[in-house]
């Protein structure tokens, strides 16, 4: 094959055969400078929005004027569960004491010191107040969270602790817990299937080891992107699930092509070259598609999406780089080798070429009636997007943590029991002097009104050395996650506050976690259309280019949005409205999380494009050699059949592993992507892109006069059969 003929994919594949071990060689040092770079990686839990809010003027006010707001609290909760008065004094005066030890606590304070409101009425429950020294909140909260771990290990006690670090430690434990356990069950899953379709074992690894090996080259690249800016704790779960999702889909692609281009008699090097300059193209506008969808998060302005899609994007980048450079020079390596270790009892057909007979059923039962396949595909997903409209979006705190946590119950007691709180709504008062009398005023009558309502309990008044800043923190008896916490804020803002300051002169500003949630989903509400209309927008591009076609795209655009939709109705219709929850083992919650739909979205959207580009481009090279637009649609669909399918299985496994956690907003991601993955490659990929590609035939690939001067990038390789100069040794047995 002239060496002008074939593509940049094509002639790096080329490379790769002839020098395999200079290309390896390269790649191992490539990834033992990501393996030092990675253990350079600072991870943060801590999310900041970047754009002005008023909780961000509010918290850059405390900042500013005073030398520190209020110092971090734990709320320790004791309840006594059988013992006595004075067995509950010493056990609280040890436990004043040891917390004293701990070095992250500066100041102790029990009903023991004399202090009122901290010994329940009925006197079986006792409240410990610690107040933590600044630092990091969940390392500092570690030796407070191991003494109440012992104490209520003890028969007679029963304890929790609520406190920002403390809280946040458990979200962190249990979120990791969920990735690990969607991670091993991923893997594990991956390589039966992987076994399954290819029938082999060396065939079935391979993909697996690329993945893992463009996950670690996306976490070095991270750990350098980290130098500059700061990264979510998360980044690396982030980078292992798109990692494994696209990397996997990559190689099991190519690897499939390079066996089907064997058993059609090419020597190994032309099939490596030959897979090269059709799959693995695919694959780098495959990538192309999926970054640009991942972009979306990059745009948005807050620094947990940001950095997820930064570390996401690598991972597609270490994916692409690895099946376009390093699968080639391994393929050569292991030329027939890769089909050794058959297992018995799989699949040996899936590589010839038009696929298997189920899936040419399917088309032509799709095809023969394509109105009705896409009346009623498309009427299940719109079906299923119905309950989208109401969906409440907000962020899921303490409530959602699993009911028999020592903090949903400590949280409970400290509300029932006592009416100092671990949660305050803290109010910024800005004015020329806050001490003056009409502002002193407006403050005594803001507070009587707060400490009047139910919601509420004690409030502390404080007012900065230059008189310019007063801050009032009151008590409040609610999950700030919740729905009514969020509302309360509202009516704070738009009721109380305008009635108590009319006329005063003073800016007054709501903060804390609530009220940074309403603001939040406020943010996320604003922007979502934009990302969308980004995302969209360049993918219509990118796909018109590719396919130099307007209607593919714009029905790749389509299509996409139907699953995404659909996940979110199902989504809604299982965690809000309660469908099935039960026998799912997932809780039922006011609100989805609201960075949950702008994730599926993102991470959906470049996925579904992702097989819809593997699909198209095995119908475009078909059509563009017979120019038969039926038999092509049935040769595309046989060909990507199998392969889509245990993909998008692989993937389900994965997310399904995170579904299977105890955090909510795991269980509402993983089930999101889940569904929508399971629409995609059963609804959208058998039904609907079959159908409308029969019905439109030959007007699938119109192009308009005016855009001809569009470059031709063939993405489906240039149409030619490709002849072996002369036979190589075979390195193992012949493909079947």
């Amino acid at each position: 094959m002239d060496q002008h003929q074939i593509g940049l994919t094509g002639r790096l594949a080329r490379y790769g055969t002839r020098r395999p071990w200079t290309v390896v060689g390269i790649w191992v040092v490539l990834l033992a400078v990501a393996f030092v770079a990675a253990g350079s990686l600072s991870l943060t839990g801590d999310g900041a929005l970047l754009v002005e809010t008023e909780t961000g003027r509010a918290d850059a006010l405390l900042d500013e004027h005073f030398d520190s707001t209020s110092r971090p609290k734990e709320f320790v909760v004791v309840e006594t569960e059988g013992a006595g008065p004075d067995e509950l004094a010493a056990r609280i005066d040890r436990l004043a004491a040891d917390l004293r030890a701990t070095g992250t606590v500066t100041r102790v304070v029990s009903y023991r010191d004399g202090v009122a409101d901290l010994l329940s009425d009925d006197g079986t429950a006792a409240l410990v107040v610690a107040t933590m020294a600044w630092g990091d909140s969940e390392a500092n909260a570690a030796p407070v969270v191991d003494l109440v771990e012992a104490l209520d290990a003890e028969a007679a006690f029963a304890a929790g602790t609520v406190g920002d670090g403390s809280v946040s430690a458990e979200f962190t434990h249990l979120a990791e817990e969920t990735l690990m356990r969607g991670e091993m069950v991923g893997v594990g899953v991956a390589l039966v299937i992987l076994v399954v379709l290819f029938g082999a074992v060396v065939a079935a690894g391979l993909p697996l080891l690329l993945a893992m090996g463009s996950i670690l080259l996306a976490v070095g690249m991270t750990a350098v992107a980290g130098q500059v800016f700061e990264l979510s704790t998360f980044v690396v779960n982030m980078i292992t699930m798109i990692g494994l999702a696209v990397g996997i889909d990559y190689a099991l692609f190519i690897v499939q092509r390079f066996r089907e281009e064997r058993s059609k008699g090419l020597s190994v090097s032309d099939a490596v070259v030959r897979a090269g300059d059709t799959a693995t193209r695919a694959v780098f506008f495959s990538g192309l598609t999926v970054v640009i969808a991942l972009l979306g998060l990059v745009t948005f302005p807050e620094t947990t999406m940001r950095s997820l899609g930064v570390g996401a994007i690598f991972a597609v980048v270490g994916s692409v780089l690895a099946a376009v450079t390093l699968l080639p020079a391994v393929l050569r390596l292991l030329g027939d080798r890769v089909n050794r270790l058959r297992v018995p009892f799989t699949s040996r057909s899936h590589h010839h070429e038009g696929g298997g007979r189920m899936w040419h059923r399917i088309t032509a039962a799709v095809t023969k009636r394509p109105v009705a396949g896409i009346v009623l595909a498309g009427g299940l997903l719109l079906a299923a997007l119905v309950p989208y409209v109401s969906i409440a979006t907000g962020q899921n705190s303490i409530g959602s943590l699993p009911d028999d946590s020592p903090i949903v119950r400590a949280f409970g007691t400290l509300n029932e029991e006592f009416d100092t709180g671990a949660i305050t709504t803290p109010i910024v008062v800005r004015a020329t002097d806050v001490t003056s009398v009409d502002v002193r005023e407006a403050v005594d009558a803001f507070v009587a009104d707060l400490e009047s309502r139910d919601i509420y309990g004690d409030s502390t008044v404080r007012v900065s050395p230059d008189r310019r800043v007063a801050l009032v923190e009151v008590v409040t008896k609610l999950d700030p996650a919740t729905l009514e916490a969020r509302d309360a804020v509202t009516a704070l803002r738009t009721e109380a506050i305008p009635a108590a300051f009319a006329g005063v002169g003073a800016e007054v500003l709501v903060t804390g976690e609530a009220a940074g949630t309403a603001d939040f989903v406020e943010v996320v509400d604003a922007r979502t259309p934009w990302v969308f209309a980004f995302v969209l927008g360049l993918s219509f591009v990118l796909l018109t280019i590719v396919f130099r076609s307007i209607v593919v795209p714009l029905k790749a655009i389509v299509m996409n949005l139907l699953s995404v939709g659909a996940a979110y109705g199902l989504l809604v219709l299982v965690f809000q409205h309660g469908w099935g929850a039960d026998l799912l083992g997932f809780q039922t919650t006011d609100v989805i999380e609201a960075w949950v739909p702008l994730l599926l979205f993102t991470v959906l959207f470049g996925l579904s494009m992702d097989y819809h580009i593997f699909l198209l481009s095995r119908i475009k090279e078909h059509y563009d050699l017979n120019g038969d637009n039926t038999e092509s649609v049935a040769f595309g669909l046989g060909s990507t059949g199998a392969i889509i399918t245990g993909a998008a299985l692989i993937m389900v496994a994965v997310f399904g592993g995170f579904a299977a956690g105890d955090l909510v907003m795991f269980q509402q991601m993983g089930f999101g992507l889940a569904v929508a993955v399971i629409l995609d490659a059963t609804i959208v990929r058998s039904v609907l892109v079959p159908a409308t590609m029969a019905l439109l035939g030959d007007r699938n690939w119109y192009l308009p006069p005016w855009l001809s001067w569009l470059p031709r990038v063939h993405i489906e390789g240039r149409p030619q059969r490709l002849q072996s100069p002369q036979p190589e040794p075979a390195l193992a047995a012949a493909v079947d």
